[in-house]
């Protein structure tokens, strides 16, 4: 996937203001031998791409001021109530460095596995992505988490998982867990006839007191 962005050569909270008044987006481009630099994009390129699962976890190309370089989405930042993006940071990579990157879950085979299926329990799902490290060219666009196998009383941890080879978990994290229904507990229909029986005056008895007329 390909960025393009200039330089930006105007810094502050006006200069960025009149950025986006023009639909343009102020963002950074960080890391490697380079110092940091201030950039600017078209805001709407940016807006749909980061509504794609793969604009997360992928190696970027930035084309600035006309000279490629790979890079990562890092942060970016969201107005409270419009559809608007108001920052972006980018990190170069180099293409023979380990990066650490989060990388998206895809779930499979749930409704097969014999918690589900044998014992009607149901699978929590405990996270939706995973940190990895590897290098660029190594990076997967997504992890395929296979639920079918999971029974009563297991839980599936990152170190479970089959991923490609040069690519290792950062953290053995809780990936997903089988939870048993909770039971409701139901009141037999004799028991509550009972109850009622015991209310009643027995045949004979007598009837209480009424209270006295005043």
């Amino acid at each position: 996937m390909k960025v393009i962005a200039t330089t930006r050569t105007t810094q502050g909270t006006g200069a960025s203001r009149r950025l986006r008044r023009a639909d343009k987006l102020p963002g950074i481009i960080y890391g490697g031998k380079n110092p940091a630099t201030p950039i600017e994009l078209e805001h709407n390129p940016i807006f749909f791409a980061l509504r794609k699962e793969k604009f997360h976890a992928s190696i970027l190309t930035m084309e600035l001021d006309g000279k490629e370089e790979l890079v990562v989405l890092r942060d970016f930042q969201m107005h409270p109530y419009k559809q608007q993006v108001m920052h972006i940071d980018f990190q170069r990579i180099a293409p023979d460095e380990v990066v650490t990157m989060r990388v998206p879950l895809h779930f499979s085979g749930e409704e097969l596995s014999p918690a589900v299926k044998i014992d009607k329990c149901i699978i929590s799902r405990a996270a939706a992505y995973v940190e990895v490290a590897c290098l660029p060219r190594d990076l997967p666009e997504f992890i395929a988490v296979d639920l079918s196998k999971m029974e009563t009383g297991t839980t599936l941890h990152a170190n479970d998982l089959v991923v490609p080879e040069g690519v290792k978990m950062v953290t053995d994290s809780v990936i997903a867990s089988v939870i048993q229904p909770v039971e409701e507990e139901i009141i037999a229909p004799a028991a509550a006839e009972g109850d009622a029986a015991a209310a009643a005056p027995a045949d004979g008895a007598a009837a209480p007191a009424a209270a006295p007329a005043k």
